[in-house]
């Protein structure tokens, strides 16, 4: 039997809004992890959604999601990621919902080992966390008590969201959108586990930053070839409006992650000797500059905290 294809056949649409309009982003290859293949990213002139084009099939998902050096993240790969999922980092992030009555429980969809959930806990301790995750590493966290629950699979899967409906006071997707074959599936799945006026709570990379122009492939949060949408914020609000969400925060300022040059610099140069002294250069330089930096285009990240109806209304 003939290996199965790993991309799916290119499409001549936006999967957003059906527009033909399309123009090529960038082409890029696996920078994080130095695996073969280039890669397509399409931006529709029409409504700013930009996605992989051909998109890995779920073969080809499987293929580059699989993680080398024995499920260790090394390199770029490691200095991207600890961005982002630094104990102070998630905790500012958790604090968000304190303006909230503390919820009972919360699901974390996309958790990995579920590092936020563990850091949320510190600020909601009588909330019980739970995670979902398409990898084992999920029932691993569970087995060291960082989550209550573990789920693995895809949220949108029917057994999946059945089994949750209605049954989470929060529901949290951080730097998850990106990686599903199809958000709006998921935002759907997200509403269906939450109860009636419970909260979603959403960060995701800002393919408006001015970052994503002037860096191009070195954004890391193009993140070829996992990432296979990019979603506007204009986009993913209007999409929960649609749904009867009321937006409580829209936010760019908050959510910027300030590693953009030292995650430029650590793609382009994974290897080179001596790059010590200039990633740590690079490092001082994006937090210096950060204060300003989030208040203005140049911000990497949006937050979105959305309010479910408050009555169940069919989906």
């Amino acid at each position: 039997m003939p290996p199965r294809p790993i991309h799916e056949p290119r499409r001549d649409d936006c999967p957003w809004c059906g527009s033909k309009r399309l123009r090529t982003r960038l082409r890029a290859p696996d920078l994080l992890h130095r695996r073969p293949g280039m890669f397509v990213v399409d931006e529709c002139r029409d409504c700013a959604h930009a996605f992989q084009n051909p998109r890995l099939t779920p073969e080809g998902l499987a293929l580059y999601r699989r993680e080398p050096q024995a499920g260790r993240a090394r390199g770029p790969a490691a200095r991207v990621l600890a961005a982002r999922t630094s104990r102070r980092r998630l905790r500012s992030v958790a604090r968000v919902m304190l303006r909230f009555p503390e919820p009972e429980s919360w699901l974390d969809v996309g958790t990995g080992h579920a590092l936020f959930p563990q850091a949320a806990k510190e600020l909601f301790t009588y909330t019980s966390f739970d995670g979902l995750d398409l990898t084992p590493r999920v029932e691993r966290a569970r087995q060291a008590g960082r989550v209550e629950e573990a789920h693995v699979g895809r949220l949108t899967a029917p057994a999946i969201t059945a089994r949750l409906r209605g049954r989470y006071d929060v529901v949290s997707m951080l730097h998850h959108l990106e990686h599903t074959p199809d958000p709006r599936e998921e935002l759907r799945a997200a509403l269906t586990v939450l109860r009636p006026g419970g909260h979603l709570l959403l960060e995701l990379p800002d393919p408006q930053s001015a970052f994503a122009s002037l860096l191009g492939k070195w954004w890391a949060p193009h993140g070829q070839p996992l990432h296979l949408h990019l979603l506007p914020l204009a986009n993913l609000r209007a999409e929960l409006e649609s749904r009867g969400c009321t937006i409580v925060t829209a936010d760019r300022s908050a959510a910027h992650v300030p590693h953009d040059l030292t995650a430029a610099l650590s793609l382009s140069l994974p290897h080179a000797r001596g790059a010590a002294p200039l990633l740590t250069a690079a490092t001082a330089l994006d937090h210096t500059l950060s204060p300003l930096l989030r208040h203005t285009r140049f911000s990497n990240t949006y937050r979105v905290i959305a309010r479910s109806p408050a009555a169940s209304a069919p989906r």
